[in-house]
């Protein structure tokens, strides 16, 4: 029997882009409700029209900086994936109290809600970008972390499982560079890029979901799950996505690639996780497990365990532009082509 079925799930942040593929795939599993909590009406108001077909998906308006209203939609719940955040780098850093106001307070608030509501698994999404942070996303989503790992050794006789997983960017994502580009090629005739030499850890939305859902079904409390993921060139992104869209709409035209260089905050590579944190790893084939400094130990856990996922890349490997593209392709990561 799946996971999932006939269970209560809560996502909150629903209506982006990696709530949305997640909401789709939870669905083949037949749960009795997902609750797609979110403060966007219209955005809503899309994914309604677009999974008419369920009847067991239920829209909740709602902040998760509103602790009074995160634990109402909690009621009954089974499982919360926490995804909300404000994730665009260069607004966190002009309005650094609001990213904390809703990545940090709002995660507390998760936390202090599926407590009060005896939840069974939380399961919070974080970034690369928490190690060694130089900007204010990075910084909150690090105290996101401490927080869920610290809520499982405070949370007293409480049965709620707490558990963080930490990837890179998601192609396509809201926080992704790729519909950026693709509007900057069709309105332009050129991009802006931040240095050609830059590489970020990649993967498509499917794999992120697929780890995602692994990671919740393996945690046993405390632990943060980092996903072992490839790394993807910012100039073979860029090239791909000029060849695609240039071949589909403009005839081949020549696009040209403007470098505007870092911008506040950011790094020319980002970091899995700190070295204190890899001599205290378990490593499994598709992910490294992060053990908390309290209660899960690593007797707890068997290898066998971790074997459900087929990922078509290695870790650390640089995806060439030709997987690239049928990455892109087959996902049709950049939409209606």
């Amino acid at each position: 029997m799946s996971f999932y079925k006939n269970k209560k799930i809560l996502v909150t942040g629903g209506t982006g882009t990696i709530g949305q593929h997640l909401i789709r795939r939870l669905l083949e599993d037949q749960p009795a409700v997902i609750r797609v909590f979110s403060r966007d009406e219209y955005k809503q108001f899309e994914m309604q029209q677009t999974l008419r077909d369920y009847h067991n998906i239920r829209y909740l308006i709602g902040d998760v900086r509103d602790v009074n209203r995160l634990t109402r939609a909690m009621e009954d719940i089974d499982y919360v994936f926490h995804l909300a955040a404000m994730k665009h780098v260069p607004a966190c850093e002009y309005n650094p109290f609001e990213a904390v106001q809703t990545n940090v307070v709002g995660t507390q608030n998760v936390i202090q809600a599926a407590i009060a509501n005896n939840v069974q698994k939380v399961l919070f999404t974080s970034s690369d970008k928490a190690i060694s942070p130089t900007n204010t996303y990075g910084a909150t989503k690090l105290m996101g972390e401490r927080l869920i790992s610290a809520a499982e050794y405070q949370k007293g006789p409480k049965a709620t499982t707490f558990a963080s997983v930490r990837f890179g960017n998601v192609m396509g994502s809201r926080g992704s560079v790729i519909p950026l580009f693709k509007r900057q090629i069709m309105e332009q005739g050129r991009i802006t890029i931040t240095d050609k030499n830059m590489v970020r850890y990649m993967m498509t939305p499917s794999q992120a979901i697929q780890l995602m859902l692994e990671a919740n079904e393996l945690s046993l409390g405390g632990e943060v799950f980092v996903l072992k993921m490839p790394i993807v060139k910012l100039q073979s992104l860029a090239e791909v996505i000029i060849e695609e869209v240039s071949k589909k709409y403009l005839n081949n035209k020549f696009v040209e690639i403007d470098e505007i260089g870092l911008r506040p905050g950011e790094k020319m590579k980002e970091e899995l996780m700190t070295e204190d944190e890899f001599e205290k790893m378990i490593d499994t084939k598709f992910m490294y497990i992060l053990l908390p400094n309290y209660g899960t130990s690593k007797a707890k856990y068997t290898i066998s365990q971790f074997s459900h996922s087929q990922m078509p890349f290695h870790a650390d490997e640089i995806i060439d532009k030709e997987k690239l593209r049928r990455w892109i392709v087959d996902e049709e990561i950049l939409g209606e082509m």
